[in-house]
Order: C-alpha cells, then structure tokens, then sequence
C-alpha cells in the first residue's frame, strides 16, 4: 500500500522537484502540492495524506503554524520539515508544533525518501545537521521559552494577522482572506501592537522575521 505524501513548498521549482523525486518511489503517492502554509492545512483536511513534506518559511501562513493545525485536525497525519533554516527557533517550533521530521533542502534524494517512510510509521526521523541542534537545545536546558516565537503572547489568529501584516497585506486584504470584518482585523493589530508594545508596522514586521513568522528570501 502506498504512503500518501502532500508536499507544501512556496517554490515552484521545488514542488515539482520534489513530485519527481517520489514519484519515481514506488512505494509514495503524492496526493497534492500546495504552495503556502493555509492552502497545506486545507488539502491535508480534503486528501488525508499519510505524509505532509512541510517547508517552514512560507507566506500567508507559516509551515509551523499549519503544522499546529493539520496536527489538532489530522492526528494521524504525520509532517516532516523540509527547510533551508537550521536556525534553533525553527528546528524546535517545528518539532514543538508536532513535527516528527526535520531535514535540510540539501539531503540526498534517498534520505528524504527514507524519512518518509520511518515517519509514515510511526518513527521520528531528523537529519544529522539537525539532531545536533536538538541535543544541544536539550543539554543546555532549552525550554519553550527560551526558543519563543511570536506563539508566546499570541493567540493563534494574531500569529496569523500578523504574519499578513508583515507580508505587506492591507486591513481590507486581511480581512476578506480571513472571512472577517475589517473591525475585527482592526482589533487584532490594535491587540498585537499592545501585546508586543510595538506601534509601527515596520517594528511588527521586523518582530514577526526575528521571531520566525516570516521570512524575506
């Protein structure tokens, strides 16, 4: 029976990299391809892949943000890291977002492949470079706090309204993308600002890149 992959990436070039890749794998079906953290968690809701190859820095909602929520929805459904990023906040974000993979974008074909499958069952699986991070993370005491995003004082929607805000979408933009009333997006910024005790769009972006959220490549 084959495992059932979704792959999650902003690059095009990529996602069809990587469709190749494990499509020439008897063993994996890749179901879809998605191009940013929200359109990943709803496509893993549609497909129910065994697998989701999740890349972490994505725009509109980040690969451990739509890690969170495919996890709490899809409990089955296992996601494994594919990132250019080695950096401690997005190793541990993603595995405390519920992750059971992390690998680096320059793994040899094979490993990635390999990842798959011990992920699929039921197994952990990270990639030399990264399993350094974790153990010294571990051995230094790091705690959640000390590794702490933008998840800290945020709930989940302004972790999400702000990472839009630092993309450079407007209140109305973010407002219709998310389903809500330019009132409500209003009060979220206006919570954000006071939270953070930041007050101009250019320090939240500058937060929301320190923090993780998102990334200018």
């Amino acid at each position: 029976m084959s495992i059932r992959v979704l792959i999650a990436d902003d690059h095009k070039i990529m996602l069809a990299g990587l469709r190749s890749l494990l499509e020439k794998q008897t063993d994996f079906e890749v179901v879809g391809e998605a191009e940013n953290g929200r359109k990943a968690v709803q496509m893993a809701q549609e497909k129910t892949p065994d697998v989701v190859v999740m890349d972490v820095s994505m725009p509109d909602l980040n690969g451990i943000e739509a890690t969170k929520q495919i996890i709490e929805s899809l409990p089955d459904t296992r996601v494994i890291a594919l990132s250019m990023h080695s950096d401690k906040r997005f190793v541990m974000g993603m595995l405390r977002a519920g992750a059971s993979g992390y690998l680096l974008k320059d793994c040899a074909s094979q490993e990635l492949a390999n990842a798959i499958a011990q992920v699929a069952g039921g197994k952990k699986y990270l990639s030399p470079e990264i399993t350094g991070v974790v153990i010294d993370d571990f051995l230094l005491g790091g705690s959640a706090e000390e590794v702490a995003t933008a998840a800290s004082p945020l709930s989940p929607r302004e972790r999400e309204v702000l990472q839009l805000i630092a993309e450079g979408w407007s209140t109305k933009q973010i407002a219709s993308h998310l389903y809500v009333s330019i009132k409500t997006i209003e009060t979220h910024r206006r919570q954000i600002m006071r939270k953070l005790d930041l007050h101009a769009i250019a320090d939240l972006t500058k937060y929301a890149i320190r923090e993780g959220l998102t990334s200018i490549e």
